[in-house]
C-alpha cells in the first residue's frame, strides 16, 4: 500500500511526542476520531488525496472539522502533514498509530469477517474464546463482507481461522478439479 512506511514513521513520531508529553491516550482517541470521519464520509477521503485541491483549502475544512475537538498535538500532526504534502496518508497514518499505541498497551485486535454483522452475544461469546487463548486483552473489530456467504474468518496477529461457507466451497472445488474421472463440465 502506497504511503504506508510514511503513515507508519509520522505514527511513531506523534507517538512519541504524546507519550513525552503525557497524552498519548488523548491522541489515541484523536486518532480514532480521525479514523471514523474519513472512513464514514467519501467526500472527505476524496479531498484528502486530490492533488488538485489546494493545502490552504484542505487545511481549512480539517481545522473547521477538528479544531475545538483534538488535541494540540494532533493538531500539529495535521499541520505537518499538510505541510510535507502528505495529508493523503491521514486515515493511514491515524490507523497504524491506532495499531501501535494497542500494542503497546498490550491489547490484541481480534478481526472477524461474516457475511453479516455480528449479534452482540456473538460477540461476546467469540471475544470470550479469543480472550482464553490469548495472554493480552483483546478487543473485537467486525468486519461485514457478503462475498463470503456464511460463516466467519478469525484474525488474531498473525494467526487466521477460515470456517467461511467461500472457503469450504473453494476447498471442495479444488479437490472435485484433482479427481480424475469426473470430467470437466
Amino acid at each position: 500500500m502506497v504511503g504506508t512506511r510514511a503513515a507508519l514513521r509520522y505514527a511513531k513520531a506523534t507517538l512519541n511526542l504524546a507519550k513525552e508529553n503525557g497524552f498519548a491516550d488523548a491522541v489515541n482517541e484523536d486518532m480514532k476520531l480521525i479514523d471514523a470521519t474519513i472512513v464514514e464520509n467519501h467526500d472527505l477521503e476524496m479531498m484528502l488525496k486530490s492533488p488538485i485541491i489546494k493545502a490552504t483549502v484542505k487545511k481549512s475544512i480539517l481545522t473547521s472539522i477538528f479544531e475545538k475537538k483534538v488535541n494540540d498535538i494532533t493538531m500539529g500532526l495535521l499541520n505537518l502533514l499538510i505541510e510535507n504534502r502528505r495529508l493523503d496518508i491521514l486515515a493511514l497514518v491515524a490507523k497504524e498509530y491506532i495499531v501501535i499505541y494497542d500494542f503497546l498497551q498490550g491489547v490484541e485486535v481480534a478481526q472477524v469477517t461474516s457475511a453479516v454483522p455480528l449479534t452482540k452475544e456473538l460477540e461476546k461469546a467469540i471475544l470470550k474464546r479469543v480472550q482464553e487463548s490469548i495472554d493480552n486483552k483483546v478487543t473485537l473489530k467486525n468486519i461485514v463482507d457478503p462475498s463470503i456467504i456464511g460463516g466467519f474468518v478469525l484474525r488474531v496477529g498473525d494467526k487466521q481461522y477460515d470456517s467461511s461457507v467461500s472457503y469450504r466451497l473453494n476447498d471442495l472445488l479444488s479437490q472435485f478439479e484433482d479427481n480424475q474421472y469426473i470430467s470437466k463440465l
